[in-house]
């Protein structure tokens, strides 16, 4: 990554020291207002941009979400890279729930969110290259930050994201697990298509905090219980590594 990126940080719950205080900014965008303000925080003397993906008090479900608004108001405000932290389940022996990972692809499962800036509303259409999801290079950088914070991040899988807000049954991780999925969530689609339609950099950091329906022994509720302060930990040591050396 190069050294003169504005990062934004699309922040999930749990991370009160990257949400920031105050009023923060709220700019207009043509698709609306963004899930809440947007604050500048700093990490390790990077000053960078942050926005609450489920608004203030984690009160927006995941397919209401605002997702152009979103992404067009941290662009507005100057971003060119966005970092998603997005909590997962893990369907796939790839990982175990409390640890982290950077996916490189998705399969979309979601339904009726507004999921393009492509909508003919200004008679402009394009079909954006989105073989490769996330950005190759701010995947990079990403998983160096890990390995020079000697963290345990995987590189790699296939994040599977379904509509919400209610969790998956085990036949429909089953059906997943057979698409290919490695991890599921419901909000980085259509985030990461909007990114690149916008032009933004944009990459996951996944959050593993539970085995997915059907694969574990424990409820799904204590497995997130018992295993989130692990991998919000990492993540931030992560984050604060990554910051280090933007």
């Amino acid at each position: 990554m190069t050294t003169n990126s504005k990062f934004a940080v699309m922040v999930g719950s749990g991370f009160p020291s990257l949400v920031g205080e105050g009023e923060g900014q709220q700019p207009t965008t043509r698709f609306g207002e963004a899930s809440a303000a947007v604050h500048t925080i700093t990490l390790e003397g990077c000053a960078l941009l942050s926005l609450a993906r489920h608004g203030d008090g984690h009160s927006i479900p995941p397919h209401a979400i605002n997702y152009r608004a979103n992404l067009a108001a941290l662009q507005a405000l100057g971003a060119d890279s966005v970092i998603a932290l997005c909590t997962v389940g893990v369907v796939s022996d790839l990982r175990q729930s409390g640890e982290i990972a950077v996916p490189d692809q998705i399969i979309d499962y979601t339904w009726g969110r507004a999921h393009t800036i492509f909508d003919g509303s200004d008679g402009v259409v394009e079909h954006i290259e989105f073989t490769e999801p996330f950005s190759a290079d701010l995947r990079r950088a990403l998983l160096l930050a890990a390995a020079a914070a000697s963290l345990d991040c995987h590189d790699g899988g296939v994040y599977a994201a379904t509509q919400g807000p209610r969790l998956e049954t085990a036949a429909e991780v089953d059906r997943l697990e057979r698409d290919g999925a490695d991890y599921v969530g419901m909000t980085a689609m259509p985030e990461a298509a909007i990114a690149r339609e916008l032009g933004l950099r944009y990459a996951c950091l996944a959050l593993i905090v539970n085995r997915a329906a059907g694969r574990g022994d424990t409820p799904i509720h204590a497995d997130v219980a018992s295993n989130t302060a692990s991998a919000r930990a990492q993540s931030m040591k992560l984050l604060q590594q990554f910051f280090k050396q933007a």
